[in-house]
């Protein structure tokens, strides 16, 4: 498949009083047609303004691009000029914001905001919008679509908001829809149908689809290849399968003990991550991650790891990465034997 999307270095920064925060710092990745990307990692690593930055919506001030390449079908959309831009938004690329409620206009019928779009973009009149608005809310699974886009965003449920977010973003066929936390205003069964939804649908039109999540168990049914991201870089790269079944970044090890297993026993405790993320304002020399790290050399603290090969296809940032398949064997042999002895100690405690 051709490469549909070439993320290069790319830095985006915000100027504040405080100094400047170094949001994204040097990212590279790269989207192929119909593929499905997993952006990964925590509340203010980067993810979110990644993705505004390829549809250049960072606000300036006080945001700024100010440095990389992102190629979308081989031309640099940083260089073109807004008339262009707002082509492409909306027409080649569509984004399906976290919260729908906000993102949709509560004074605005559904009608109105899907319609619009297909106008625009499309060249179509009142009446054909208005038809292929019916279809593509029957598509997205909403019931009598010919009653409900008359209506408000108020009448609609967070999972039924979230679908006509969807049906907006694919109604010009776009080549490309990028899904910022799609599901986190969801609950767990409504998670599940909308993203089975989006994978079915982009299956069906062909769409590339680029979905960011805190939640490493969110992306693992549905992505093709995950970056995981920390402080404004990707720490981990690599296909799903090889990040589930090999991590080789501490930071990756415990996003992923972080889900609850099925292999522990019941009573087992979470394993959290402790601390808490770096103040991108006054980022330390080393690696940004050391000070939550239980692996942490002193090379750490005075050397930042570049992305280095772990095997075909798979990338970690991490100075440790020769000795990381064994650390990590160690680790889950400790954990589930603790656990064990905490969920035999809990059984004799119940019947005494």
């Amino acid at each position: 498949m051709a490469e549909l999307l070439q993320v290069r270095d790319l830095r985006t920064y915000f100027y504040t009083f405080e100094g400047v925060v170094k949001a994204v710092d040097g990212v590279s990745y790269e989207l192929e047609e119909g593929e499905t990307l997993g952006l990964v990692g925590e509340s203010g690593c980067g993810k979110s303004v990644s993705a505004l930055s390829v549809m250049r919506l960072i606000p300036d001030p006080p945001g700024k691009i100010v440095d990389g390449e992102i190629l979308f079908e081989d031309d640099d959309i940083l260089k073109i000029d807004m008339d262009d831009m707002r082509q492409i938004r909306g027409g080649k690329i569509s984004m399906v914001f976290q919260e729908p409620m906000t993102s949709l206009n509560p004074v605005l019928t559904v009608e109105k905001q899907l319609t619009e779009t297909l106008q625009l973009h499309m060249g179509m009149n009142r009446e054909e919008s208005r038809r292929e608005g019916v279809d593509l809310l029957a598509r997205v699974g909403i019931p009598d679509p010919e009653r409900r886009i008359k209506q408000y965003p108020h009448q609609f449920s967070g999972g039924m908001r979230q679908r006509v977010m969807i049906a907006m973003a694919l109604s010009c066929n776009p080549k490309l829809i990028i899904a910022d936390e799609p599901t986190t205003a969801l609950d767990v069964t409504i998670q599940a149908q909308i993203l089975e939804l989006m994978k079915s649908l982009t299956s069906e039109f062909g769409v590339a689809l680029i979905v960011i999540t805190h939640n490493l168990g969110v992306v693992a049914r549905y992505a093709d290849r995950v970056n995981i991201m920390y402080a404004g870089k990707v720490i981990e790269r690599g296909t799903a399968q090889e990040i589930y079944a090999n991590p080789r970044h501490p930071y990756t090890v415990g996003l992923l003990n972080s889900v609850p297993r099925l292999d522990l026993p019941r009573r087992a405790k979470l394993d959290p991550i402790e601390g808490q993320p770096p103040d991108l304002v006054n980022l330390a020399p080393g690696c940004s991650f050391r000070d939550r790290c239980r692996w942490a050399v002193d090379k750490c603290a005075t050397e930042s790891p570049p992305l280095m090969s772990t095997g075909e296809g798979h990338w970690s940032a991490c100075w440790r990465i020769e000795e990381m398949e064994g650390l990590v064997e160690e680790y889950r042999n400790d954990r589930i034997r603790d656990a064990v002895a905490e969920a035999a100690e809990g059984a004799t405690g119940d019947g005494s």
